[in-house]
């Protein structure tokens, strides 16, 4: 099993989530890094800081020279496909390829009515999903794309230059709807990644997924899985909770950091990893 840790950008400070970064690219348990996709905080007071998920990854891709990062995950109605493409291309360059492309369709209403973003009902946003996902891997792996949907039109479009990852960076789907996220990711994804409750919750929601490759004809050991496990309770529980997963057959596992944790949390969080059996 291997390991990440999310920070939240939200009533905190740029220097603050870059030291911890910083600490995290000395720390070789932790494979990757993550934000995430929201312009308002998701807890305490609404009119608080949050910062950009998109343009913090391009700083910490500079500030990092060897964990790869990420955004967990980026709405599908916050940017055109398009713009979305050219972004994480030149994410992937500054970093030396280490982009994980979080996808996910969106659902936060409160942003979305405060600045003038459409949110549609649920099929339709999940049909723009599709398509953007499909516009955006287009876009990243072959000369020119053009692509013909309902919501999502290229012509003879470029993406240039094109990501260090090739055919593209790995592309992360999360979420845990049964009928489209989960097809979404048979269909497209390097990795799925689900926010459950329990490795049992886990387990319903990946014989889902193998449902679902098999219907698309695809192998689901092409596709790694990956949860969050909050720090809510301390490192200790937090461990055992991730040995858990590993017993249930999780890939990777996502360690929610509290808010505003400073880098002297990551050498103690490693080895209670380590020994919980979880790490190996």
């Amino acid at each position: 099993m291997r390991f990440a840790i999310k920070t939240r950008p939200e009533h905190t400070t740029w220097q603050e989530i870059r030291d911890v970064w910083v600490a995290a690219d000395d720390v070789e348990l932790f494979e990757s890094a993550w934000n995430w996709d929201h312009f308002y905080p998701l807890s305490g007071e609404p009119s608080g800081p949050n910062l950009e998920g998109w343009s913090m990854l391009a700083a910490l891709a500079e500030a990092t020279r060897r964990i790869r990062l990420g955004c967990q995950v980026t709405g599908m109605i916050y940017r055109p496909p398009a713009v979305l493409a050219n972004m994480a291309a030149t994410i992937d360059i500054i970093s030396g390829g280490r982009l994980e492309l979080g996808l996910g369709a969106g659902w936060n209403q409160q942003e979305c009515d405060a600045y003038g973003i459409d949110l549609p009902p649920l099929k339709e946003r999940f049909d723009r999903f599709d398509e953007g996902v499909q516009a955006i891997i287009g876009l990243l792996r072959d000369p020119v794309t053009t692509f013909e949907g309902r919501y999502v039109r290229l012509t003879e479009a470029y993406c240039e230059p094109k990501p260090v990852q090739r055919p593209h960076p790995p592309i992360v789907i999360g979420g845990r709807g049964p009928k489209r996220t989960l097809r979404a990711a048979a269909l497209w994804a390097q990795e799925w990644h689900a926010i459950t409750r329990s490795p049992a919750e886990w387990l319903e929601l990946r014989s889902v997924l193998l449902e679902r490759c098999a219907e698309v004809g695809r192998d689901p050991a092409e596709i790694a899985c990956s949860v969050n496990v909050r720090l809510d309770d301390g490192i200790e529980a937090a461990a055992e909770e991730a040995a858990a997963y590993g017993e249930a057959g999780v890939d990777v596992v996502v360690l929610n950091l509290p808010h505003r944790a400073g880098p002297d949390l990551l050498e103690p969080l490693a080895d209670a990893l380590i020994r919980s059996g979880s790490a190996r």
